[in-house]
């Protein structure tokens, strides 16, 4: 953990240009107690951008999206304060006390920070969150299907989309597989292409692939059905052209399917109410 400690506090130019506002400044902050011989682990609702502790006498390091890790590199005296410790999600920030304790029973080995401890921030890199992303993802997950004009077949396999919905400065797809064989399924990888419809000479012929900004669904395995719902960047094409979802299995001779969704499927997406 000791090799993270320059990471953590290189972070720290990212709080100065005033993302915190002044009331954040002055509030009284929480307390989470550390030892030397026991790990934190902090968990914060979002995903993690930045991490800063303000001192030598504690380092850590990010070990998942929005878990960081935190440990005393030194033994202090019972009731000192080791460091503050910020951590900035993707529109909210945070700041505690870690004080040392000598009691085991009150240090803290998980502290999953709550969103009333956090302040909001603008970051203009982030137009929905990770979380928002996946709270829509989720509700589109428990509808009932309103899309039933886009579906394929091919090897034994079917294909069909759930919903189509817009939230923000995204489309949210959601569709499902089935596996009508008694061969298990491993995708390989799921691929979102902007593709001309009619392919006239080679040499015209235009694929831009797409980079899905989350996905809900990361089981890479099933028998026999699957379902996912997947966020690309809001974007407008020509009715020459068609949004493809393709699926491929993690074979040499793997199964292939493909999902074809037009321009006016994309004009009828559904919005997210209140």
């Amino acid at each position: 953990m000791k090799s993270m400690k320059k990471f953590l506090f290189a972070v720290v130019a990212f709080v100065a240009p005033g993302t915190a506002s002044a009331e954040f400044a002055d509030k009284v902050l929480s307390t989470i107690y550390v030892n030397k011989d026991v790990t934190t682990h902090l968990i914060m609702p979002e995903t993690i951008k930045l991490v800063d502790i303000s001192t030598d006498n504690v380092v850590g390091n990010q070990v998942n999206d929005n878990i960081v890790r935190i440990k005393p590199d030194t033994i202090l005296a019972d009731g000192e304060m080791a460091a503050v410790v910020t951590v900035i999600g993707e529109r909210h920030i945070v700041q505690y006390k870690l004080v040392y304790s000598v009691l085991p029973n009150i240090v803290h080995t998980r502290f999953d920070i709550p969103y009333s401890d956090t302040q909001e921030y603008t970051n203009p890199d982030v137009n929905m969150s990770v979380a928002e992303m996946s709270h829509y993802a989720i509700r589109m997950f428990n509808a009932k299907r309103t899309v039933k004009n886009i579906h394929t077949k091919k090897d034994k396999m079917k294909a069909w989309v759930n919903h189509i919905c817009s939230a923000g400065d995204y489309f949210f797809i959601d569709f499902s597989l089935e596996n009508k064989t008694k061969i298990p399924y491993d995708i390989s990888e799921i691929r979102i292409k902007l593709e001309d419809k009619k392919q006239k000479k080679a040499t015209n012929y235009q694929s831009i692939e797409l980079t899905p900004e989350y996905n809900l669904n990361y089981h890479t395995h099933f028998k026999k059905r699957y379902r996912n719902v997947i966020v690309v960047k809001k974007l407008t094409f020509p009715e020459a052209k068609v949004l493809k979802i393709e699926v491929c299995e993690n074979q040499i001779s793997g199964r292939t399917i493909e999902l074809n969704i037009n321009y006016d499927d994309v004009l009828k997406a559904d919005c997210f109410d209140d």
